[in-house]
């Protein structure tokens, strides 16, 4: 029996991430530390990376290689992919938001504050990162997709990270305005429910979806590869302490490579 289950782990260590940060309502004046933001956002883009490659797209390579043979085994991951990065261009196109450390809204005209904003953003990434974990979950109770539980546990751990920041860049603003602690430990906390709502609807439809697993596969690592490239990094580039970004990155992927070759 493995240490962590994987469905526990699934459904509650990326929630917990964005609580973690939400509660630096409570323990931080102002904002997080810059360094260490970088470096927290820098060794979530690297774990989320090397999850995407090693934990999404090669089994379901394999997937689609037993069941469709080796010659139509790209079909599906590059199909997948593409449809996953293009639902998220399309959410940041339609959706009104902003971007942490952006001075101006983006999207549509919207009367919304910029602490909104900022929720809605977090919010509205969460749900598809909820729904990767929840197709890994399926995968790995599927039994045809070669996902070990280290895989689901990597993954969780790896958006736990990244939403330590989100968390707090939540939180913090709501504090920093007036609201109490208790108040804004709550925004942020709710901004990470939709994890396990999400990850929990995929899992329910597991069974409906095993046809097609091979492309929710490769759309869960579409959709955290565009959330790595168009909010993780930028973000952990702007400023002061990039290289932090760039040494966390490498200890990401290099956790998320060797847990995934050692324990997969």
């Amino acid at each position: 029996m493995p240490l962590i289950d994987p469905l526990v782990a699934g459904l509650t260590i990326p929630f917990l991430g964005t609580m973690l940060g939400a509660s630096f309502a409570f323990m931080m004046k102002d904002k997080m530390s810059n360094a260490v933001e970088k470096l927290l956002l820098g060794f979530a883009s690297g774990v989320m990376v090397a999850a995407s490659v090693w934990s999404l797209i090669m089994p379901a390579v394999d997937m689609a290689r037993d069941s469709m043979g080796p010659s139509a085994a790209v079909i599906p991951a590059v199909v997948g992919l593409l449809l996953g990065m293009g639902f998220l261009l399309l959410i940041d196109i339609l959706t009104p938001h902003l971007h942490p450390g952006a001075a101006t809204p983006e999207g549509p005209s919207s009367k919304l504050s910029r602490t909104s904003m900022l929720s809605l953003a977090v919010t509205i990434h969460n749900l598809p990162e909820g729904m990767a974990i929840g197709v890994v979950l399926a995968g790995l109770i599927d039994g045809s997709a070669d996902i070990s539980a280290a895989s689901v546990v990597a993954i969780s751990l790896g958006i736990a990270i990244q939403n330590i920041p989100e968390g707090a860049i939540i939180s913090m603003p709501m504090r920093a305005a007036g609201n109490s602690r208790r108040r804004a430990f709550a925004y942020g906390t709710l901004s990470g429910i939709v994890e396990p709502i999400g990850a929990g609807i995929i899992i329910l439809l597991a069974g409906v979806l095993r046809p097609v697993l091979p492309y929710m596969l490769t759309f869960a690592a579409g959709a955290m590869l565009y959330v790595v490239v168009e909010e993780l990094i930028p973000e952990a580039s702007r400023g002061k302490h990039s290289n932090l970004a760039t040494i966390g990155f490498a200890f990401g992927f290099a956790l998320m490579m060797a847990l995934d070759i050692a324990l997969g």
